[in-house]
């Protein structure tokens, strides 16, 4: 498998002339190696030369040890604390690269000169659209990985729910879902819980504090699992108590954007397709103004990865994509609903939901 991955590469790399790519982002990094790590400040790279068929895995010497175990790689090469990264990269290397292929979201400024000290003169190009589209497509290998984190997170959300009680803070559900994602087998959230209630449940984004759950509160649950290196996402909302005549409202257009986005989804369509179908229902029904973020995002090795699901993406839905669709209805003041489904397109080049956690409206 990552044998594949980086063959793919090098040949793109040798099609732009490109003689070196240096690989540093995590993901990036594990996508073509196996190694999963988070170096931190220091330097961790995938480095190949297809030309002069030569591949490097250069990682911090403390976690030398675990990349000889995981990495799907023959040269590791270990850099000390004291050491000049790029002056062992290039000791590695030799002096023969002029074109170098960088990602150009990951690669920092001062990496960037200190690359360009060690090859005075040299090219520099940017491989991060290539990686994007190489990892936007899942083999059913990654989708396998992909539902398992999922079905952990729907155990989580299965369980935490029933701990759920009027007075307890946000805070403390929080503090309970995330002991539940390890007691479950998670390595961690794969980004950090979101719980908001009553008004706050209208913050897309919002930290969950010390407001306490009530009776009658819109109760807004968005969290996800890291398991073996692919992330999980989902959002759930409940209603404490018997929910009003407009939660009851407000939630059912919800659910209905949810499943007209999903009723969308499938190969040869631009993706703002996905968007547009789930954002008509919304705004059909006089709450456009309440919904204005994109209904989706990619998911995989990370939570938020491509392709982004807006409606002006033009580019074509392809076999293998998984992506969210999560259109919500966020009001100032009173609160929200978001509901949100992970979609794979098969290879039938069909939608294939792959969150079972259920939707109708569930008091607490």
């Amino acid at each position: 498998m990552y044998e594949k991955r980086r063959t793919l590469l090098n040949k793109h790399l040798s099609e732009k002339g490109i003689e070196a790519g240096i690989i540093i982002d995590p993901a990036n990094v594990y996508y073509y190696t196996g190694f999963l790590s988070e170096p931190y400040e220091r330097f961790m790279a995938y480095v190949t030369c297809p030309k002069a068929e030569k591949a490097f895995l250069f990682v911090p010497a403390l976690d030398f040890e675990a990349a000889q175990m995981d990495a799907d790689m023959e040269t590791i090469i270990p850099i000390a604390d004291d050491e000049d990264p790029f002056e062992v990269l290039k000791n590695c290397m030799g002096s023969f690269p002029t074109c170098f292929g960088i990602e150009g979201k990951a690669f920092s400024y001062d990496r960037y000169t200190n690359l360009l000290k060690m090859y005075p003169g040299a090219q520099i190009k940017d491989v991060q659209p290539f990686i994007n589209q190489q990892r936007e497509k899942k083999s059913r290998a990654e989708v396998e990985k992909l539902s398992h984190s999922i079905k952990l997170i729907e155990k989580v959300l299965a369980e935490g729910i029933k701990k759920v009680a009027a007075g307890m803070t946000e805070a403390e559900l929080t503090a309970e879902l995330e002991f539940l994602m390890r007691k479950f087998g998670a390595d961690g959230p794969s980004f950090s819980t979101i719980v908001l209630s009553g008004e706050k449940s209208a913050l897309p984004h919002g930290s969950p504090g010390d407001r306490k759950l009530e009776e009658g509160d819109f109760l807004l649950i968005d969290f996800g699992v890291v398991k073996d290196g692919y992330c999980s996402d989902i959002t759930r909302t409940f209603v404490l108590g018997e929910p009003s005549e407009k939660q009851k409202e407000i939630y059912n257009i919800v659910l209905t954007s949810n499943e007209a986005g999903i009723q969308a989804v499938k190969a040869g369509v631009p993706l703002k397709t996905f968007d547009i179908a789930a954002r008509k229902v919304i705004i059909d029904h006089g709450y456009g103004q309440y919904f204005n973020n994109r209904v989706g995002h990619g998911l995989g090795i990370e939570v938020h990865e491509s392709p982004s699901i807006h409606q002006h993406y033009e580019e074509i839905a392809e076999k293998g994509l998984v992506f969210t669709i999560e259109p919500g209805i966020y009001i100032p003041g009173e609160g929200g609903v978001r509901i949100e489904d992970i979609v794979y397109i098969n290879e039938r080049g069909e939608a294939e939901v792959l969150t079972s956690f259920p939707k109708k409206l569930q008091t607490l």
